[in-house]
């Protein structure tokens, strides 16, 4: 084997040994630092504003460690969607439908008031919490 072969099967090795090292440590750093569920009993409030700024608030208690499982205790809150690898889009809500292909719109999720930074499937549940779900519509600047 000549000795350029040598050194390229060298470096091939080790980048694929550091790839290996940073996926490994990305992995562990989401386990560490990303959403957390919450176990057990938990009081919550989901408050809807639909595309005419009307509000409708459900307040609910709940065991659900995520937002989606949280719909579904929410006695008359209808939330419908397509499925994806990424989880739950929300699409419709109570009736209520954000196509962005159509107008730009889309269904927001606010948490304590603060815009959300997880899906419904991904987004925690903790005692005490305030979602909101809201018709918003993309105005480009």
């Amino acid at each position: 084997m000549s000795e350029t072969k040598k050194t390229f099967n060298k470096k091939t090795l080790l980048g694929v040994v550091a790839l290996v090292v940073v996926l490994g440590l990305m992995a562990v750093a989401y386990a560490v630092f990303g959403p957390k569920a919450v176990e057990g009993a938990k009081s919550i409030t989901i408050e809807v504003i639909d595309n005419n700024g009307e509000s409708t608030v459900y307040e609910t208690n709940t065991d659900a460690e995520f937002l989606r499982q949280a719909f579904e205790d929410a006695k008359g809150l209808e939330v419908s969607g397509t499925e994806s690898e990424y989880g739950l889009t929300i699409i419709t809500v109570n009736g209520v439908t954000a196509d962005f292909t159509v107008d730009s719109a889309y269904w927001s999720i606010m948490v304590n008031g603060e815009y959300g930074m997880y899906g419904a499937d991904s987004q925690p549940v903790a005692d005490g919490d305030e979602f909101q779900l809201v018709y918003t519509v993309y105005v480009a600047e």
